[in-house]
């Protein structure tokens, strides 16, 4: 689930793949082992996408529905 947040949440952005993988200053290749979660993701590029997208960590791992930062 979590995985298919982030590929939900880039293509809402109208954004591919290789825009997040150079945001987060990885390949391509990387980027997407970490949406089809064939890689685990590190907890910095975790904090990066949460301020990227402005939703929370949690929400990115699928732990909650609601994507609101805590305040």
């Amino acid at each position: 689930m979590a995985y298919e947040r982030l590929r939900n949440l880039r293509e809402d952005a109208d954004l591919l793949q290789k825009d997040i993988a150079a945001l987060l200053n990885c390949s391509q290749v990387c980027y997407s082992l970490y949406e089809t979660g064939k890689r685990d993701i590190p907890t910095e590029v975790l904090i990066r996408l949460s301020a990227f997208y402005h939703v929370s960590i949690d929400y990115l791992l699928g732990q909650t529905d609601n994507p609101e930062r805590a305040k």
